[in-house]
């Protein structure tokens, strides 16, 4: 029996094409690109066929560097050619897979021997300060809860998907962005603007109420106010990142003898004179 989705695709697809039309507010996918260019850049290697997977694939190949990638949607099933490229960046997109591990597989195969991965996804801390304010404002409106905020993996779970994937050399670590806004309201009207709303197929098919709405922003203020009167949002973005498996790659070293640096592994990884 298949396990239900979690996500609603066709919902998905109607608030990104909604966002496109707001634009706007990319500043986080720019942020978050250029963090992977920086790491890229650690690895002594050429990428001479690069693949971009995502709704935002033409902004992370032009903050990457990477004008001949190929760009492709995270649909279902991705349209990258089996061992085409020597390079896989899942940008930005992962969190909302109903099978986030087939899209992992679906890279690998895509890769050639020895080719990168590099899986960029909101993680488990991503608006815990939102999805807190809410269930507060719904239980004092409604007397319950109901799914308002996607459910984000933790770092440790998602590193599990890489060797369930099939990946060499999985490393999983996250990097947390912290944001200012007006308030709630501001914060969610951005949200929109990025295409990242609720499309949890759980989800109320009523507007929220204006009673909870001010509920909601009040408990945000008390929670994450800042001195100059300014909320924090917190996004935890995870890097997951793997190796399509190589005769000649580095064995993985025994659970809690690492000693390198994750920068460091990436550069030797990427350079043929360090193995």
């Amino acid at each position: 029996m298949p396990t239900p989705a979690l996500f609603d695709p066709d919902l998905l697809a109607q608030r990104r094409a909604r966002a496109a039309r707001i634009g706007g507010a990319d500043f986080l996918q720019e942020a978050v690109a250029d963090e992977i260019a920086e790491r890229l850049q650690e690895v002594n290697r050429s990428f001479q066929a690069p693949a971009i997977v995502g709704p935002k694939a033409a902004l992370w190949q032009a903050r990457l560097c990477l004008p001949g990638a190929t760009l492709a949607d995270d649909s279902e099933t991705l349209a990258l050619a089996p061992a085409a490229h020597d390079l896989v960046v899942h940008a930005l997109a992962l969190h909302w897979a109903n099978d986030p591990v087939g899209q992992l597989v679906q890279c690998r195969r895509a890769l050639r021997p020895d080719g990168l991965l590099l899986a960029v996804l909101f993680g488990g801390e991503t608006l815990t300060e939102l999805r807190q304010a809410l269930a507060a404002a719904e239980v004092a409106t409604l007397g319950g809860l109901s799914p308002r905020v996607a459910p984000m993996g933790e770092i440790r779970d998602l590193g599990g998907l890489l060797q369930r994937a099939g990946f060499a050399m999985p490393v999983a670590d996250s990097r947390r962005f912290d944001v200012s806004y007006a308030g709630a309201v501001e914060l969610m009207r951005d949200l929109r603007a990025m295409g990242e709303t609720n499309v949890l197929c759980e989800r109320l098919r009523r507007p929220m109420r204006r009673e909870m709405l001010a509920r909601a922003a009040a408990a945000y203020a008390a929670a994450a106010g800042r001195p100059d009167g300014r909320v924090r949002a917190t996004f935890e973005v995870i890097v997951l990142t793997g190796w399509a498996p190589a005769p000649d790659q580095p064995k993985p070293l025994r659970p809690g003898s690492a000693t390198t640096r994750l920068e460091a592994a990436l550069r030797d990884a990427g350079d043929p004179k360090s193995r």
